[in-house]
Parts: C-alpha cells; sequence; structure tokens
C-alpha cells in the first residue's frame, strides 16, 4: 500500500530536526495524495474534506491536540484513543474513508501523529496543484488592511505562477514574531521580506566580523 510503503521509509529515522520534520510530513501528503486519487477523483475530494475536518477538530479540541501531539503515549494508548477519535467524528451514515484512516492509523503507528498538521497542510497543496488553485499565503506582524491586500493581490497576479493557475487565492496570516515586513509563501517556495529576516542576516554580519 502506497501510506504503508512511505511510512517505512521515514519511520525510524532520530533526532530529525524541523527541516527534517518537514519532509517526513511531505512524504506522507503525496502518499496519502497518490491513494486517494488513485481510487478515484470523488475519493480525493472527500479525504479533502475529512482531513480539514479533522484539522478543524485539531484546532477547536484541546483533548484532541494534546493526544496528538504527546509522544509519551504508548502504540496500544494510540490505537484506542484514535479509534474513540473517529467514533466520535463519524456520526450517522457519514463514515470516513478507508485512506483518512489508514494515514491517521499508519502515523499513529509510527509515533508521528505530530506531523499530522503538516501532512494535511502539503495534502491541501497537492490538491490545490490537481485543480490548478495557487495559493499566495502572507504573512505579517498585523492583519492587513484589505485595500493592502487588494494591491497586494493585483501585484501577485502579474506573475508567471499566478497566470498558469486557474485559481487564485490570497490569504493572510498573523504571526507578530516576523516583527514586522512580509513573508510570501506559494508552493514551495518563500519570499522573505520581514523585519526578523533582515535582524537575523545583521546579527550573522555582526557576529562574522567580530
Amino acid at each position: 500500500m502506497l501510506l504503508a510503503s512511505a511510512a517505512r521509509s521515514v519511520s525510524t529515522v532520530p533526532g530529525l530536526g524541523r527541516r527534517s520534520a518537514s519532509a517526513i510530513a511531505t512524504k506522507y501528503s503525496k502518499a496519502v495524495y497518490g491513494a486517494a486519487l488513485a481510487k478515484s477523483p470523488q475519493t480525493l475530494t472527500k479525504v479533502h474534506i475529512e482531513l480539514a475536518n479533522f484539522s478543524s477538530v485539531l484546532q477547536k479540541d484541546a483533548e484532541v491536540a494534546v493526544f496528538v501531539n504527546n509522544p509519551t503515549l504508548s502504540l496500544a494508548e494510540r490505537t484506542k484513543r484514535l479509534q474513540a477519535i473517529f467514533a466520535k467524528l463519524e456520526t450517522g451514515k457519514e463514515t470516513y474513508s478507508d485512506v483518512t484512516k489508514n494515514l491517521l492509523t499508519v502515523l499513529s503507528e509510527n509515533g508521528r501523529l505530530g506531523e499530522t498538521e503538516g501532512v494535511i497542510e502539503g495534502f491541501n497543496e497537492l490538491v490545490s496543484q490537481y485543480k490548478g488553485e495557487v495559493t499566495f499565503t502572507v504573512t505579517s506582524a498585523t492583519p492587513l488592511p484589505k485595500d493592502t491586500l487588494t494591491r497586494l493581490e493585483k501585484t501577485l497576479k502579474q506573475s508567471q505562477t499566478a497566470q498558469a493557475a486557474k485559481v487564485l487565492k490570497v490569504t493572510n496570516k498573523v504571526n507578530p514574531n516576523i516583527l514586522g515586513g512580509l513573508i510570501v509563501d506559494f508552493g514551495d517556495k518563500t519570499i522573505d521580506l520581514s523585519v526578523q529576516s533582515r535582524v537575523t542576516k545583521l546579527n550573522n554580519a555582526l557576529t562574522q566580523s567580530i
């Protein structure tokens, strides 16, 4: 199975940092995307909805979030709690697809539930590409005014990436840690125009000159 084969290649790598963890999430994202699309476009849509729902639960339910990000639980405990979450989310005739259940089960078995949000984010990007969508995520220290977002969207529409897309989406993400300026993410590319980036570069230059 696609998910299982992808998992085997990343399940036992110790001491990985943030960038490596992102690479792991990408492997799972590609695996679940491939598994869903191999079944049918309808399955891909269903899995997309299910993972969006699970992501929403992660954001709103503190108990689920703590469980997913707790690496100390035994496999038996993770399996038991994951089944309980499935039972809670599946209401009436609405049941989660085998692809979605298999993804979360494999993540649980390999102690990678902490990667769930990254996996879902990567999966969403692949679905957007499949639909011909391009999403520009603009990160700022404070929420951007509507007129600023409108001007920014007009500028982004002139890029080759946007012109090749069927649908262009621009979202504003707030992160006070960047201090000021902007960070623009689209696909696997990042344009860092943040004040924090400039401060870091300055600090590095000063350190090297001493």
